[in-house]
């Protein structure tokens, strides 16, 4: 059987949580896996697979600022970003010449490929969301993803064809010719799956992210959580903690629960409050959840590009954080539709691994 390396940027847990079903797959044929990666998605995949391989191995420093003006902080990160990028390829050539490895696959870090072996990129993102006074940027982003997406066989896209219901919008599509020729839409891929239990959780708020804007929703959400009538499950996205706590009778906080209790939680779920990161937005796709309320990460363009395109499909809405009044904005919410149907982990892992993936090992 052959030796996979795989490693998931670490900005927040969503990257570790989209390669578990891929993960799974290549376990359930045999495989053996070695996970390299750090900080949450570490600690979270040591826990998700323990008979895995594991190597520390550091990425980017996440250009995320404490304010809502994330891209004067962005530019000015440029350059460490570019000094990070040259590392992180020397380092990915370092621990891929150690070891004997059939197939390497990265999630969002184009540094971790190998000239030698197959190496496959994993993204949703084909092109940056940017504010209209910056849109000569964003279309130049497709040559920069483009000149990345050169060096990998396949480009692993996690969303529908552009031509059916694409859950990420503008983002999955690209006019480059080489980034389209290599393109492998392979549907929503996360974590989730459905499970027959009765709805008896009357919301779920998960507080997730990168520090330290994580930590400021956790401050906003909290203090308003008691307004909500019913059962309340807040999950706190925080992996280095272990414990558990009551606020009221009707309310209970998790510090940080395996992807198995989240399930169930989500599952169990009438109503989710969560950021409008990309995993999670697929996971509420895959369990086919019908209301709920996004807050995007404040200045991630791609989050708040999200947000925006749902609204205007009418599938969910979206409050910036610095507004949220919980109470009021859960009455309007009950006015969307939900997600289209659409087709599930399962049967994508296996497509994704029968259609591409075999072929190179």
């Amino acid at each position: 059987m052959a030796h996979i390396f795989i490693s998931p940027l670490s900005w927040g847990l969503g990257h570790a949580g989209r390669v578990t079903p891929i993960i799974t797959e290549l376990l359930n044929h045999g495989h053996e896996v070695t996970i390299a990666t750090s900080g949450g998605s570490l600690e979270m995949l040591k826990k998700e697979f323990p008979d895995c391989h594991f190597i520390l191995f550091p990425d980017y420093p996440p250009p995320y600022s404490s304010t809502r003006f994330f891209l004067p902080k962005f530019a000015l990160s440029l350059p460490i970003l570019s000094k990070a990028l040259l590392d992180e390829k020397k380092i990915a050539d370092s621990l891929l010449s150690n070891n004997k490895y059939d197939m390497v696959i990265c999630d969002s870090r184009p540094g971790v490929y190998s000239d030698k072996i197959p190496s496959f990129f994993i993204s949703h993102q084909l092109r940056f969301s940017l504010p209209y006074y910056f849109k000569p940027v964003e279309k130049f982003s497709l040559k920069i993803n483009e000149f990345f997406h050169k060096r990998f066989e396949r480009i692993i896209i996690l969303d529908n064809n552009p031509d059916t219901v694409c859950l990420s919008g503008k983002l999955c599509q690209s006019t480059r010719r080489t980034t389209n020729a290599k393109a492998y839409y392979a549907g929503i891929l996360c974590p989730s799956h459905k499970m027959d239990v009765p709805e008896d959780l009357d919301f779920l708020i998960s507080i997730s992210g990168p520090e330290p804007q994580r930590s400021k929703l956790e401050e906003i959400l909290l203090p308003q959580v008691h307004k909500l009538p019913g059962k309340k499950v807040v999950l706190l996205g925080r992996p280095h903690d272990n414990f558990e706590k009551k606020l009221d009778k009707y309310t209970t906080v998790k510090s940080y629960v395996s992807h198995e209790e989240k399930n169930l939680l989500m599952n169990r779920a009438k109503f989710i409050i969560s950021r409008s990161g990309y995993t999670t937005m697929m996971e509420i796709a895959e369990l086919d959840k019908k209301h709920g309320l996004f807050t995007p990460t404040p200045g991630q363009t791609e989050q708040e590009y999200l947000s925006e395109y749902y609204e205007q499909q009418r599938w969910f809405p979206s409050k910036s954080q610095y507004e949220l009044d919980l109470l009021k904005d859960v009455e309007m919410a009950m006015e969307y539709k939900g997600f289209p149907i659409m087709p599930g982990t399962k049967d994508n892992a296996k497509r994704l691994y029968d259609k591409v993936l075999v072929k190179y090992l």
